[in-house]
């Protein structure tokens, strides 16, 4: 407005961002002060639309025809897939999710195929990874996009810059033309994206942009937050304007998160600040499991929307990775609590977890044709959908299932070559190994067996892209459910559990997760799913180290910046209240393993923080670097109304607390204190013969009372 205002022709102001939503908001707005006429004249859209729109007018000047299609994501790994195939590759190494990957990543820095082939430390990486021939692929497949005048959405930024780069007579004409650029979320640019906007903006240096290195957290997809703290240097002349005035949170709230940023040593220094209300401190709160911090974030769901007469919708759920949704699924739907998850699919919709849970249902019920159909072909084994055809067809002409088919395909009438009828058998053997190694296996064994035979996560290990690592994620938290599943199970008496029990349980939640309704609901999602998002009150969950941070940024300042910046948005997505909870044991890969709360709480300032009891924080050598204490906040705050009992950090048992005796049973006694591996610290409310077996009844608090088998619970007795 100000620069139509101005007599800025609007015509020749080009306004850049990255989604078409937001392109649409920035329409909508220009309409609504000077008309859809006015609107229109501006160049305002999405990066990709607008270099596009360039490229068609020259599309002579690279070597296409004006009428070029764009290949979406499904053609790119498609066309892939049909090289990997031709040259007869191993498609387990050559994975066309991580091929794909790669090309992408070669373009948005600019990289041609011919600079791909001549750098050693590309090749040498590739050679490492068992797939030498990437820079070939690479090749062949740009020549073949060329050979259907077609370009993929990352060769729209990538032939722009060379469209710029070798003609100067294409790049004056366009810096003469746009008298000015605009550019949002500019922390979000990657390489090629910068370049574009410097050679553009080079000659008028008529540049504004708009972002927060603070929000710089995509770096997984690109994003390089290099562009946006070094802008000045490109252009000297640059004024920084910064908008430190937040109109979403409370000021302790805005304290908090300016206290955590402000140890990154990669930023533009800034506090923002609020004229809302002060707010409350934000509480830390320690659960003994992952198990008992899902239990306390649904309780505390529950106390806050009664005493705040708010909605389900007011409140979300924060974690650093999707695996972690599971546990908290499970406990908002045992306390009938609605929840939607934002940005992805609930726990048993992933694809990889269906595709495993197809596997535990054919070794139940190998004549389920539609579970069989689903993983004939998964992990790839060559397998395609006309040889499916042709089963489902002979199945149903004989009236039998699938499986009855394979197990004697020569009584049927089935025209399969010898290569096919192989894979085929290789197919029946694993399934038969694993329905018969089912018939006297508890439901965990048996899933450790399928994944061993079925190489479901080994398939996943050839590629480290973050898509491929949240898989493998997922189907390690899918173990974790069946192992608690028969623990729970074991513990409270019942007969060995098998892999039957276990599916009853994940269907009812399937079938609990296809709501569709439009009723208020709680809200899951990741904290890069949350970013531009506001909730009343929101629960930040798994706050410890190696999870958050995450493990692979460790040993990497870079990333460990971002991960800081990822909880700085994480903690301004709240508008009156934050929450940050944290485990010490969290349960993977079948065991219990030992957390430590995050470095980040120790780097938020402990005035804006309320955690009951006192923690530590030890470095790798054991020296303890920090001590902090802290009491409740005595202020007449909705803090103080909620019943603390839920958010009591649980007292842990030391060894010199444990009564050690080989006969826990004789030893137990009404009123007692007992530690669980998983449930924490309770009260023994009741003890009970059974048999020849000991039923005890132990109140959890957070958890609850749980009726366990002594023989089982591997119950630590506390002084």
């Amino acid at each position: 407005m100000y620069l139509v205002n101005h007599g800025y022709d609007p015509r020749r102001i080009i306004a850049l961002t990255f989604t078409n939503k937001a392109a649409n908001e920035m329409r909508e707005r220009i309409a609504s002060l000077f008309g859809s006429q006015e609107a229109a004249k501006l160049w305002m859209g999405t990066f990709h639309s607008m270099f596009l729109k360039i490229l068609r007018f020259n599309t002579e000047k690279i070597g296409f025809r004006p009428d070029l299609t764009i290949y979406d994501t499904a053609d790119t790994k498609s066309l892939l897939r049909t090289i990997i195939k031709e040259w007869e590759l191993d498609d387990k190494k050559y994975t066309v999710n991580a091929i794909a990957s790669v090309v992408s990543a070669a373009k948005n820095s600019l990289i041609s195929p011919v600079d791909y082939a001549n750098d050693e430390h590309l090749v040498k990486r590739d050679i490492y990874k068992e797939r030498p021939r990437v820079a070939d692929i690479y090749a062949e497949y740009c020549k073949r996009c060329r050979r259907s005048n077609a370009m993929d959405f990352d060769d729209i930024l990538y032939y722009t810059n060379y469209l710029f780069r070798d003609n100067e007579d294409v790049l004056r004409k366009y810096q003469d033309f746009f008298e000015y650029i605009l550019v949002d979320e500019y922390q979000d640019t990657n390489f090629a994206q910068h370049a574009i906007i410097r050679q553009l903006a080079s000659a008028k240096m008529k540049l504004c942009v708009v972002g927060d290195d603070a929000q710089s957290i995509y770096s997984f997809r690109g994003a390089n937050i290099k562009n946006i703290l070094t802008l000045n240097r490109q252009f000297p002349a640059l004024k920084v304007f910064k908008l430190e005035q937040n109109y979403r949170s409370t000021q302790t709230i805005l304290n908090a998160a300016n206290s955590l940023i402000e140890k990154n040593t990669q930023q533009i220094p800034k506090r923002i600040f609020s004229t809302n209300p002060k707010g409350e401190r934000i509480p830390v709160i320690e659960a003994y499991s992952d198990f008992e911090e899902s239990y306390i974030v649904a309780n505390k769901i529950s106390e806050m929307r009664m005493l705040q007469n708010c909605n389900y919708s007011d409140f979300a759920i924060l974690y650093r990775t999707n695996a972690q949704s599971r546990v908290f699924e499970e406990n908002l739907r045992k306390r009938n609590i609605p929840y939607r998850i934002y940005g992805g699919l609930s726990f048993y919709q992933r694809k990889e977890v269906k595709d495993a849970i197809c596997y535990f249902r054919m070794t139940v019920n190998p004549d389920d044709d539609e579970a069989l159909c689903r993983i004939i072909n998964y992990p790839a084994r060559g397998i395609g959908d006309r040889t499916i055809a042709k089963l489902r067809m002979a199945a149903a002409e004989s009236n039998v299932s699938i499986w009855a088919v394979l197990n004697d395909l020569s009584s049927y009438d089935v025209k399969l070559n010898a290569g096919t009828i192989k894979k085929l058998e290789s197919f029946r053997i694993l399934m038969a190994d694993c329905i018969n190694f089912g018939q006297n296996s508890d439901a965990m064994a048996l899933a450790e067996h399928v994944y061993s035979k079925s190489e479901l996560v080994t398939s996943l290990y050839s590629d480290s892209t973050p898509e491929n690592i949240s898989r493998m994620e997922n189907l390690n938290e899918l173990l974790n459910a069946v192992q608690q599943f028969v623990k729970d199970n074991e513990e409270a008496g019942n007969a060995r559990t098998r892999m039957s029990d276990f599916l009853s349980v994940a269907s009812l939640a399937t079938d609990q997760d296809n709501d569709e309704d439009d009723s208020p609901k709680v809200t899951l999602m990741t904290v890069h799913a949350a970013k531009g998002l506001e909730y009343k009150n929101v629960f930040i969950v798994g706050v410890e180290d190696e999870l958050f941070p995450s493990l692979r940024s460790n040993d990497n300042i870079q990333e460990i910046e971002e991960e800081r910046r990822l909880l700085y948005v994480a903690i301004t997505r709240a508008k009156e209240h934050c929450v940050m909870t944290y485990a010490t044991s969290r349960y993977r890969n079948g065991q219990t393993h030992p957390c430590s709360i995050s470095r980040f709480i120790y780097d938020i300032d402990p005035a804006f923080l309320n955690i009951s009891g006192s923690y530590r924080k030890v470095n790798k050598g054991g020296e303890r670097r920090q001590l902090f204490e802290f009491h409740n906040s005595r202020d007449n705050s909705l803090q103080d109304k909620i019943s603390m009992r839920s958010f009591v950090p649980v007292k842990h048992a030391s060894d010199a607390d444990v009564k050690e005796s080989d006969n826990i049973n004789s030893s137990l006694c009404v009123g007692m204190r007992v530690e669980h591996s998983r449930f924490g610290v309770g009260d023994v409310l009741n003890l009970e013969e059974a048999g020849s077996e000991t039923k005890v009844t132990i109140n959890f608090g957070n958890v609850g009372t749980k009726v366990l088998l002594t023989k089982f619970a591997k119950l630590r007795i506390i002084k």
